[in-house]
C-alpha cells in the first residue's frame, strides 16, 4: 500500500506545481519513514562538543568584516504564522517594539549594518503562501532595501501530510490547505535550489549566508563571523549559547564517534532512555540557536552531486490533519531541521555567542519581555537590555494570555516595567493598568471566575 501511497502523494505534487527535485526529496523521506527510520540519535553514540571557540575571541579587524559581510547575504526564515498566539497571519508582522514589527526592525537592522560597512547586504525571506503578500507589503515601505538582480523572498515548498493508518496522501475536503504542510525548516536548502535563488547569489558573487529566524531580532549580521567564516574558509557555522536549565530541552550540538563530525541531536531524535543525558546541561552544555552562516558554493556543490538531496536526519512529526480538531484523523508530517546540516558539511564548526544574539518570540510571555522597558531599541534596529543579569522570567495563565487579542486587551496601556523584575507569574484572569512596575520576584493571582484590576502606577514588590 505504501508504495501506492507514494505514487499518489508524488502525483499530487505534481499536480500542485512542485519543483522536481522538491518532489525528489520528500520521495527519499518518504522511503526512510516506510523502511521504518526515526533519525534517532542514541547517546552511545556521540560525546560531548568540548570547548568551542567565543564570538568574543574571534580575531579580526574592521576591514575583514567589511569584506566579509560585502559577500554575505542574510536569509529570514518567514514562514510562520502566529498561529500558537491566535494570529493568522505572518508572525513577523505583529508590533513588537515602539510600534515596529520584526519586519520593520528587520529592514532597519540591515540598512543600518550596509551603511556601516558600505556592502550590498541584500535581505531575502523565506516564506510561505500564507506569509509572502503582506510580509512583502511590510518591506515595500523600504524601497531601498531590494538589491538589483535579487529577489526579496522565495517560497519554501509544500508536501501532503500522510494518513497514519496507510501512508497515503491526506484529503480533507473541509479545507483542502490543510491536507499539506511544510516540510520543515531543512527545506530551505532545497527551496533556494527550486526557487533559483541559490544561484542568482552566487551569479552575483555572494559567497555566504546569513540564516536565522524572522522572529529572533538578536539575530543580526554580525561582522567577526563573516570575517571568520572568510578567512577559516568553514563550510557551516552554528551559533550555539551555553545552555541552561530553561534550556534543557533544546537541540544540542555533539561529536559523532563514529567519524568525528560535528552534529546537532534535537529532541526528537532522542531515544527515551537517552532523556536524562540529553537533559544534562553540564554534560552537553550549548544548544543550537538557529542561526547559521553557510558557504553558498559548498552548498552547491552537495547538492549537485546527491541530486539535490542534502540527506538531513527524518524528523517524523505526528499531528491530526485539523490541528485544532483532536478528532481528525491521525497524520504524518515528513520534515527535517536546517541546523542537521551541520554534519553534511565536512569541516563544519560551532561558535558560541552571548544570549543577546538569542531572543526568540514564541509565546506572549516573551512578547511581554520584549515590549516592556528590559529591552530598547536604537536607530539602528539593535536591542539592548537595560536589565543587569538574565532577562525576567514572565509566566502568565495561558487560559487568560495564550492569544494575542486576550493578552492585549490585558494590558490596555502596555506592558508593566519589568527592568527591576526577576519573576512575574500571573494565574487566573488579571488586567494591568498603566505605568505599573514590577519589582524582584513577583506572583499574581486572581479569584476564579473574577478578574483582578492592578491599578495604575501599582509597584508590585516580591
Amino acid at each position: 500500500m505504501s508504495e501506492a501511497g507514494l505514487r499518489q502523494a508524488q502525483e499530487k505534487m505534481r499536480a500542485a506545481g512542485a519543483a522536481d527535485v522538491a518532489i525528489k526529496v520528500f520521495s527519499h523521506y518518504y522511503r526512510l519513514l516506510e523502511s521504518g527510520q526515526r533519525g534517532t540519535i542514541h547517546e552511545s553514540d556521540i560525546e560531548p562538543a568540548g570547548d568551542l571557540p567565543h564570538l568574543e575571541n574571534l580575531d579580526t579587524d574592521a576591514d575583514a568584516m567589511r569584506a566579509g559581510l560585502a559577500e554575505t547575504v542574510v536569509i529570514k526564515l518567514n514562514g510562520g504564522l502566529g498561529t500558537s498566539m491566535g494570529v493568522t497571519g505572518p508572525k513577523s508582522a505583529l508590533p513588537v517594539k515602539d510600534g515596529l514589527s520584526f519586519l520593520d526592525i528587520i529592514a532597519r537592522q540591515i540598512l543600518s549594518t550596509r551603511e556601516t560597512y558600505d556592502v550590498p547586504l541584500p535581505l531575502v525571506l523565506m516564506n510561505s503562501f500564507r506569509t509572502r503578500a503582506e510580509s512583502l507589503a511590510v518591506l515595500s515601505r523600504y524601497p531601498d532595501l531590494e538589491v538589483e538582480g535579487l529577489p526579496l523572498d522565495f517560497l519554501q515548498n509544500m508536501e501532503p501530510k500522510l494518513f497514519a493508518d496507510d501512508l497515503t496522501p491526506a484529503e480533507w475536503p473541509d479545507d483542502p490547505e490543510l491536507a499539506w504542510c511544510p516540510p520543515g525548516h531543512g527545506d530551505l536548502f532545497t527551496a533556494l535550489v527550486a526557487s533559483g535563488t541559490l544561484d542568482a547569489l552566487r551569479e552575483q558573487g555572494f559567497r555566504h549566508a546569513f540564516i536565522s529566524n524572522a522572529d529572533n531580532l538578536g539575530a543580526t549580521p554580525d561582522g567577526r563571523i563573516a570575517a571568520w567564516m572568510a578567512e577559516h574558509d568553514v563550510p557551516f557555522g552554528m551559533e550555539v549559547c551555553r545552555r541552561t536549565r530553561s534550556d534543557r530541552k533544546g537541540g544540542h550540538v555533539a561529536i559523532r564517534k563514529s567519524d568525528g563530525r560535528l552534529i546537532l541531536r534535537d529532541s526528537a531524535q532522542v531515544a527515551p532512555e537517552d532523556t536524562e543525558s540529553f537533559q544534562d546541561i553540564k554534560l552537553h552544555t550549548t544548544f543550537n540557536t538557529n542561526n547559521l552562516w553557510i558557504d553558498l558554493d559548498r552548498l552547491a556543490e552537495l547538492m549537485d552531486g546527491h541530486d539535490g538531496i542534502l540527506g538531513l536526519p527524518i524528523i517524523v512529526n505526528k499531528k491530526t490533519v485539523d490541528p485544532a480538531d483532536s478528532s481528525s484523523p491521525e497524520v504524518i508530517q515528513l520534515e527535517t531541521g536546517m541546523g542537521t546540516a551541520i554534519e553534511t558539511f565536512e569541516g563544519s564548526q560551532a561558535v558560541i555567542v552571548d544570549r543577546s544574539r538569542f531572543k526568540p518570540v514564541k509565546t506572549t510571555n516573551d512578547l511581554l519581555v520584549l515590549r516592556s522597558d528590559v529591552y530598547e531599541l536604537d536607530d539602528a534596529g539593535d536591542l539592548t537590555t537595560t536589565h543587569e543579569g538574565d532577562e525576567p522570567y514572565v509566566d502568565l495563565d495561558p487560559e487568560f494570555f495564550k492569544i494575542l487579542a486576550d493578552f492585549e486587551t490585558r494590558f490596555p496601556a502596555g506592558p508593566p516595567s519589568l527592568v527591576r523584575a526577576e519573576r512575574l507569574e500571573v494565574r487566573g484572569d488579571v488586567a494591568f493598568g498603566k505605568d505599573v512596575v514590577i519589582i524582584g520576584d513577583v506572583e499574581v493571582e486572581a479569584a476564579p471566575g473574577e478578574q483582578r484590576q492592578i491599578p495604575d502606577e501599582a509597584e508590585l514588590r516580591g
